[in-house]
């Protein structure tokens, strides 16, 4: 990658906010949390870059 271009492509993110993020194409995206807040996050990757995520959660009672 280009030194010109590595030194612009800087984000910054709350560490105050617990979040899960995913870096694609340059761009940092944030994966929405389970609804109910118990549950599983999946990230599916083709050829070497993330494509999608599945999020499952528990309902609890």
């Amino acid at each position: 990658m280009n030194k010109t271009l590595e030194s612009k492509m800087i984000a910054e993110i709350d560490l105050h906010e617990n979040a899960v993020y995913v870096v694609c194409k340059g761009k940092l995206q944030p994966v929405d949390p389970p609804p109910t807040g118990y549950g599983k996050q999946e990230i599916s990757w083709q050829k070497g870059m993330p494509t999608h995520s599945e999020i499952k959660y528990t309902q609890k009672f």
